[in-house]
Formats: C-alpha cells, sequence, structure tokens
C-alpha cells in the first residue's frame, strides 16, 4: 500500500502532463464516430432481420391440414399395458 500511496502523492503533486490538453475533444470526436457507425449497423441488422422473416414465410409455404396422431407409438393398444391390467379386477 506504501506504493500505491506514493504514486498518489507524486501525481497529486506534480504539473499535468501536457498530453491531455486535447484529449476531450479527441474522445468527443470519437464518440461522434462510434454514432455514426452504430445507427449504420443497427439499420443493417434490421434489414437482415425483415429478410430472414421474408425468408422463412416463403420457404414454410402453405400450410397442409393437421392431423392428430395416435398416442401410442405402436399403434395399437397392447391388451398387457399396466393401466389394462390395473382395471382388470374391476
Amino acid at each position: 500500500m506504501d506504493d500505491i500511496d506514493d504514486l498518489m502523492k507524486r501525481i497529486a503533486g506534480g504539473p499535468p502532463d501536457p498530453r491531455l490538453d486535447g484529449i476531450e475533444d479527441a474522445v468527443l470526436a470519437r464518440i461522434r464516430a462510434n454514432r455514426a457507425t452504430a445507427s449504420t449497423g443497427l439499420g443493417i441488422a434490421a434489414l437482415a432481420a425483415i429478410g430472414a422473416v421474408v425468408l422463412g414465410a416463403a420457404g414454410a409455404g402453405p400450410a397442409a391440414p393437421a392431423t392428430a396422431a395416435s398416442l401410442d407409438p405402436i399403434g395399437v393398444v397392447g391388451p398387457l399395458a399396466p393401466s389394462t391390467l390395473l382395471l382388470a379386477g374391476r
């Protein structure tokens, strides 16, 4: 901790770095440049999303009528199924 304390004392007491004079303008210019590219990227992403929805809808085509599938995977209800054996005594 002594090293950090000594460093902070040197920073607080010393003259400001001359490279810091134009840093605000450089940072604000960089922010403006990033905003311009971000809005362009957002437009491209929106266009890609709309294209994906249109392509998916076109690829789906007309829907076929739905039919109900059998609950039994084999297609025939087995006479020795556990549920029928439990009800046999009733």
